[in-house]
Order: structure tokens, then C-alpha cells, then sequence
């Protein structure tokens, strides 16, 4: 019996997490990444019968993996992060223009990897992913425009060629996360000594980072690059302007940072309801600004706005930290975009 015990009392220690953690997981985590997989397949499947981006139906499967991608953006830990998948995906933002470089020199140079998606991977990472194919259907010197072409760049066949390449890249690295995610979902699940996760205090503090990023980079990044300053406003560094999906993007992050809040929130209906409010504000804010790329930061007039807009996401992660973060016992800490 004591020897029992004494194996017993040196097992490794193995709990289960806490239900809010299981929800978060099924109900916010995994949907998501099954619907990732799912529309990239579409989009694959649908760029194998058509290259002219002008057709509807390519473009509503572009826009809907897009969709997709930045529900997921601020899950930047475990699967996604593996093998430098996220930026793979979603190489932004690019400061030094590598992305339509890269694109470039591939076209006119007709690199074999454009056609060979086995090889793709080898290129650089800013000509892989959603935002290289944003270039690819929609900038005037690189898109694939079917009968009303703009560009003369490179040759028809293989920017043609270089579109399936991307979205087949896209699709095979989305499945690639989704299959990952059952068993790092297992790790989160039962935390152990020996895993990734000691406790479910660990699991929630890695949620709870991963709300704190996607607030800071929707404030930060999605909006403040754009703002630039009074004086410098930068309307041409609004992410994805040449499809005019800036604003979706505020939309698609600030609803799903929600959703996240809501679940981590459950056990404390006061912290729920004040960040609700801030959240349901933001996006009825967001609603009403109806500038699809944010081109008016440059107008003093409606400037203002975004501006107001960008403080009161500020004003949610403030909150955040202030409230949620000491109700769960966690703090941000270091997150996957600190030093891009």
C-alpha cells in the first residue's frame, strides 16, 4: 500500500481545464479554424476554374477566406505558429513593399516555384499567403485582370498559373493548422508539468494573451497605421485598400475579440457587460464611419472619427487589462507580434 502511494504521489500531475476554458476551445477556437480550412479549399478549388478576377464568384471566395484568416488573426500561438504558418498566410504589414517585389520578380523572371505549389514554399513569405494574393487580383501593375487587364507585367499564362500557386499554398497550409489544432487542443485541455501548459491558469493566461493582441493590433496597426499623425496621415497604408476590405477587417476582428471577451468574461457578468458595451459601441461607431479603406484620415473633416474610433478600441484593451485580466488572475505578458 505504501509503495502504492508513493507512486501515486510522484505521477505526473494532470488536470482538467476549467469549462469556460472547453467553451473557448470548441465554441470560439476550433469553429473558426474548420471554417479557415473550408474557405480556403473553396478558394483553391474555384481558382482552378477561372483566373480572371473580375468573376463574382472568385472574388466572393477570396473575400470569404479573407474573412476567415482575421477571425482567427489574433490566435497567434500553438499551430498557426508552427513553421512560421501565420505569416505564411499573412505577411502584413509589410513596411518595405517586399510583398509586390517579390510578386514581381517571380512573374517576369516565370520562377518555376509559381507553378509548382510542391516548391512554392521555398519563395520568400511575402509573396505567399492572403495578401500577395490581395496584389495578384486587384493592383493595377501586378493583378491577373482577365479581358480588361491593366497590367502588362509578365506573361498571362503564368500569372494565371502563379494565382492557383497561391491558393492552393493557402489551402494546404489552413488544413495543415486545422489538422494540428485536434491534438494542441487535447494540450490545452489537460495541462501537465510535462506539456505546454502547466495548469489551466497557463491556458487562460495564453487566451487571454491572445485577446490583449488582437485589440492592440486592431488599434495599433489596422487603424493607427493608416491615421499616421495630424500633419502625415497615410491612407495608402490601410490594409487590403486596393479590395476595399480595410473596414471589414476592423468588423471581422473587433466581432470576434468579442465573442472571445464574452466567453472569458462568463464568470463575471459585471467585467461581461462593461466590455460588451465598449465592444457594441466600437462597432456601431465603425458602422457609421462607412469608409471601406479609411481614406478619410485625410480629411480633416472626418478624421476625427477614426481617430475617435481607434481610442475607443484603445479604450476596450484598456479595460481589458483593468478588469478582465485581474478577474482571471492573468496579465498579457509578451505576445507572437512583439518586435515585427
Amino acid at each position: 500500500m505504501k509503495s502504492a502511494l508513493f507512486l501515486f504521489a510522484f505521477a505526473p500531475t494532470i488536470a482538467l481545464s476549467s469549462p469556460m476554458t472547453d467553451d473557448v476551445i470548441t465554441g470560439h477556437i476550433l469553429p473558426r479554424y474548420e471554417t479557415l480550412a473550408g474557405t480556403a479549399q473553396t478558394l483553391a478549388s474555384v481558382a482552378g476554374q477561372t483566373c480572371d478576377v473580375t468573376d463574382a464568384t472568385l472574388r466572393g471566395a477570396y473575400g470569404e477566406a479573407f474573412d476567415a484568416w482575421i477571425a482567427v488573426s489574433h490566435l497567434r500561438f500553438g499551430p498557426s505558429e508552427a513553421d512560421n504558418r501565420a505569416f505564411a498566410l499573412a505577411y502584413w504589414p509589410d513596411t518595405r513593399g517586399v510583398t509586390p517585389r517579390s510578386l514581381t520578380q517571380l512573374i517576369t523572371a516565370e520562377d518555376e516555384a509559381g507553378r509548382d505549389p510542391a516548391i512554392f514554399p521555398e519563395v520568400s513569405i511575402a509573396a505567399r499567403g492572403y495578401y500577395a494574393l490581395e496584389f495578384l487580383m486587384y493592383d493595377d501593375a501586378i493583378s491577373t485582370l482577365g479581358d480588361d487587364a491593366i497590367s502588362t507585367l509578365g506573361d498571362d499564362a503564368y500569372r494565371c498559373d502563379l494565382l492557383r500557386t497561391v491558393t492552393a499554398d493557402i489551402a494546404t497550409t489552413t488544413m495543415e493548422i486545422n489538422d494540428d489544432w485536434a491534438d494542441y487542443a487535447a494540450l490545452m485541455q489537460t495541462p501537465s508539468e510535462g506539456g505546454p501548459y502547466r495548469d489551466d491558469l497557463d491556458v487562460t493566461q495564453e487566451l487571454y494573451k491572445a485577446l490583449t493582441t488582437g485589440l492592440e493590433f486592431t488599434a495599433n496597426t489596422r487603424l493607427g497605421r493608416p491615421l499616421g499623425t495630424f500633419d502625415r496621415p497615410r491612407p495608402a497604408r490601410a490594409e487590403a485598400r486596393r479590395s476595399e476590405r480595410t473596414s471589414r477587417h476592423i468588423e471581422i476582428a473587433l466581432a470576434t475579440l468579442r465573442d472571445l471577451s464574452q466567453r472569458l468574461a462568463v464568470d463575471h457578468p459585471n467585467t461581461h457587460a462593461v466590455l460588451d458595451g465598449d465592444y457594441a459601441r466600437a462597432l456601431e461607431r465603425l458602422t457609421d464611419l462607412a469608409d471601406p479603406t479609411l481614406a478619410g484620415v485625410a480629411d480633416p473633416m472626418t478624421r476625427f472619427r477614426i481617430e475617435a474610433l481607434a481610442q475607443l478600441v484603445t479604450q476596450i484593451d484598456t479595460q481589458t487589462a483593468g478588469l478582465l485580466g485581474p478577474a482571471l488572475g492573468v496579465s498579457a505578458g509578451f505576445n507572437a507580434l512583439d518586435g515585427d
